[in-house]
């Protein structure tokens, strides 16, 4: 029961490409969206306006009524979309275990003591933004 729950915050591929618009060039009314999402063959008017009501209904996106045309706007972040993508993958992939994933890039040689030196250089510069913020 929790994986479904956990699947409904998933974008479709449609969707995230819709997201990707929206994300930067909002805010799109549906021809906008139309034109500017990189499917082939292009997608319907009537398709990119469900797509846009779908996302609405779910709260991903907002949408403002200008003159005879509904603008739209992304309400979920790039960042909270990619948290979702990843923790799910993780989930269904590695069982939940951030270490599995790791181990999984050092594997395919994605990930190498450089990369890792890098990315640990970037945690501590992360950690040290936080601490600095949250005793703000």
């Amino acid at each position: 029961m929790g994986s479904t729950a956990k699947h409904k915050q998933q974008l479709t591929p449609l969707e995230l490409q819709i997201m990707k618009v929206l994300w930067d060039s909002s805010p799109c009314n549906v021809l906008a969206v139309q034109n500017r999402l990189p499917v082939l063959p292009k997608l319907a008017y009537t398709t990119v306006q469900t797509m846009l009501n779908v996302l609405h209904r779910k709260g991903r996106v907002k949408r403002t009524l200008r003159g005879r045309a509904f603008e739209y706007e992304p309400l979920l972040s790039r960042e909270r979309a990619a948290s979702h993508a990843l923790r799910d993958m993780i989930d269904r992939l590695f069982g939940g275990s951030v270490e599995g994933l790791l181990m999984s890039l050092i594997r395919s040689r994605q990930l190498d003591p450089k990369k890792l030196e890098r990315l640990s250089k970037l945690l501590e510069q992360h950690q040290q933004n936080e601490d600095r913020h949250g005793n703000d």
